[in-house]
């Protein structure tokens, strides 16, 4: 009978974890990370492979609260990518002539020089 209990029980608490994680992913803090991790990628790119610095130096350019983006660097494919851990995160790209861009937005074509 106690076994029986304890399984509902176990089931409730997955149960009303998996709405709390959907909750934080699609609700105003998921759309928060979206955005804070959207502004973090495309300062931190346009900071390193615009303006030539170094990713400490970059560090220093954000708005306050911006200290829970984790952010990496792929200096092969010119990406920074920053996400809020387990809320999600965006890439930004330095393409030639461009600039940076979202990686999720379509890019034309680097102008033939």
């Amino acid at each position: 009978m106690l076994a029986r209990h304890w399984r509902w029980i176990a089931l409730a608490l997955i149960l009303a974890l998996a709405g709390g994680y959907a909750w934080l992913r699609l609700g105003p803090q998921g759309k928060r990370a979206y955005l804070a991790s959207g502004y973090v990628a495309r300062v931190v790119c346009s900071c390193r492979y615009v303006g030539g610095r170094d990713m400490a130096s970059c560090a220093t350019d954000f708005e306050p609260g911006m200290e829970i983006v984790s952010m990496s660097d792929d200096p092969a494919a010119k990406r920074i990518t920053a996400w809020v851990p387990l809320l999600g995160g965006r890439s930004a790209r330095f393409t030639e002539g461009y600039g940076c861009a979202f990686d999720d937005e379509s890019q034309p074509a680097a102008p033939a020089e």
